[in-house]
């Protein structure tokens, strides 16, 4: 994009699902370039070191939340060839299907049912997504429901938000019911370091037990 705007607070910034939509669809084309020369953007790459601790390179993954599909081709490139892509944006998914690593890519909301048999997946991926005016904590229950019991989601989460107490009430319910357990949260990270110095993201994982 060439407006001069900090493009991840416009996007932010949407009223409703319809205009999250449409500025995801407009900013598609250039999204890579301008986090990586604006923002400095490396959560994918956090994402996948985790991933890698817990998931087999034959597990089938869901990158929940793909994007341009920067997480797919980072597991692509460590051995992992049995990718879904899903997304919100149809023009996120137009650059998502350049990189040819994804076997599906399919437009889907996150915190509604998501359209896949049960125990569908060995792990799911969900980066920069769980975050402001996007999915809310109500999406982990599909991503629970979608990963078979055994297998892990992998997703990052700003510190701030889960203080806040909606994720922290979800990641507690989850646990209580039996749904998941803890493998992995990571120290606070900036992650956004050019562009939102003062924004920290975690990566947190957990196992599906049921």
């Amino acid at each position: 994009m060439t407006e001069d705007r900090n493009v991840i607070q416009w996007v932010y910034a949407s009223q409703n699902e319809q205009e999250l939509q449409e500025r995801y669809d407009e900013w598609a084309k250039s999204y890579d370039a301008d986090l990586e020369r604006d923002f400095g953007w490396f959560g994918p790459l956090r994402a996948v070191e985790a991933a890698g601790r817990y998931v087999p390179k034959d597990a089938r993954i869901l990158d929940a939340g793909a994007g341009t599909g920067q997480v797919g081709k980072l597991l692509s490139e460590e051995g992992y060839s049995d990718l879904v892509a899903i997304d919100l944006s149809e023009g996120m998914l137009t650059e998502a299907r350049k990189t040819g690593v994804y076997g599906e890519y399919r437009q889907m909301k996150m915190g509604e049912s998501l359209d896949f048999p049960t125990d569908s997946f060995d792990a799911v991926t969900s980066v920069g997504v769980l975050t402001v005016g996007h999915a809310p904590a109500s999406s982990l229950d599909e991503l629970v429901r979608v990963t078979r019991p055994g297998g892990h989601i992998v997703y990052t989460l700003r510190p701030d938000l889960f203080e806040e107490g909606e994720f922290k009430e979800k990641h507690a319910e989850l646990e209580a019911a039996g749904k998941w357990r803890l493998a992995e949260v990571g120290e606070p990270t900036q992650i956004l370091p050019k562009g939102e110095p003062d924004v920290y993201h975690q990566i947190w994982v957990f196992e599906v037990t049921s």
